[in-house]
């Protein structure tokens, strides 16, 4: 397959070649996926003709969109502009096995995090009573139960109902109803259903999420996991955020041990999402 800058060496400048994204995001499978692309301002004048090469050399790609935004409002989507091919960009992504309905135009979706989900299923036990904050369309949570088929429950809370609405559709179509239950709302109307009702708390929101800590602790039995994701920058990529969880832990009478730190994926120049892997006692 050529990459984009070969496709495109017949259409533009030089220079403009040089401004062409090195990759792209790939939603779907391999009878239908969306592309979302990243395209410099100085090719803004080319973007149709970077989303047709991009339909050209991806024969699974139906439709491309552009990123026009940052992550913004409460159900963290980012303005994704058509470019190229179709306008129904509602697709089904396979990963691991798992089935995910969902429409990257109203939901939030990251592929490239399929690994961390993996490697958070791997973790949990038998007969545990897991939460997930912020469960978006319900990758996390279905996950998680396809790979530990003898978890106990999985619940899911989600503020977007769109995502909601997606996170149903999905749970029926890898026919995990008696496993997932998701739930449409802020997070911090359940505390008090969910206080001390949890042996494994995640939470996949990056930016903000430290806001929801202190919930979280409330919502663990006695003693329990909670999988903190965070928004930091180098050279220290980890310190503010050991300094919020020890804080926060201390406000909450607890102590907590970080078991586990590392990198999830990039954000932007230096910029990456972390997590920490945390057991409060």
């Amino acid at each position: 397959m050529a990459t984009l800058k070969e496709a495109l060496k017949e259409k533009l400048t030089e220079k403009q070649i040089k401004l062409v994204p090195k990759s792209f995001d790939i939603v779907g499978s391999r009878d239908r996926a969306v592309a979302i692309v990243e395209i410099k301002d100085e090719l803004k004048s080319k973007e149709k003709v970077v989303g047709e090469a991009i339909l050209g050399i991806c024969k699974p790609v139906k439709s491309v969109l552009k990123k026009t935004s940052e992550r913004k409002g409460i159900f963290r989507l980012k303005n994704l502009k058509l470019i190229a091919g179709e306008r129904n960009t509602e697709i089904i992504h396979k990963e691991y096995g798992c089935l995910f309905c969902l429409n990257p135009r109203k939901v939030y979706f990251s592929p490239r995090e399929s690994t961390e989900r993996l490697r958070i299923a791997s973790l949990i036990q038998p007969k545990e009573n897991v939460l997930v904050m912020f469960g978006g369309i319900s990758p996390f949570p279905i996950v998680l139960a396809k790979k530990q088929p003898k978890v106990y429950k999985v619940y899911s809370i989600e503020i977007n109902p769109a995502a909601h609405k997606y996170a149903l559709e999905n749970i029926k179509l890898n026919k995990l109803e008696d496993k997932v239950f998701p739930m449409q709302g802020d997070v911090k109307k359940y505390v008090s259903k969910f206080k001390n009702k949890f042996d494994r708390i995640i939470m996949p929101l990056p930016k903000g999420a430290y806001e929801f800590l202190g919930l979280a602790i409330k919502m663990l039995k006695g003693k329990g996991w909670i999988h903190f994701y965070y928004w930091s920058r180098e050279p220290n990529l980890f310190k503010e955020g050991e300094k919020l969880i020890k804080k926060i832990a201390e406000e909450n009478n607890k102590k907590v041990k970080i078991a586990n730190e590392k990198i999830v994926l990039p954000y932007g120049p230096k910029t990456y999402k972390i997590v920490f892997d945390l057991y409060f006692f």
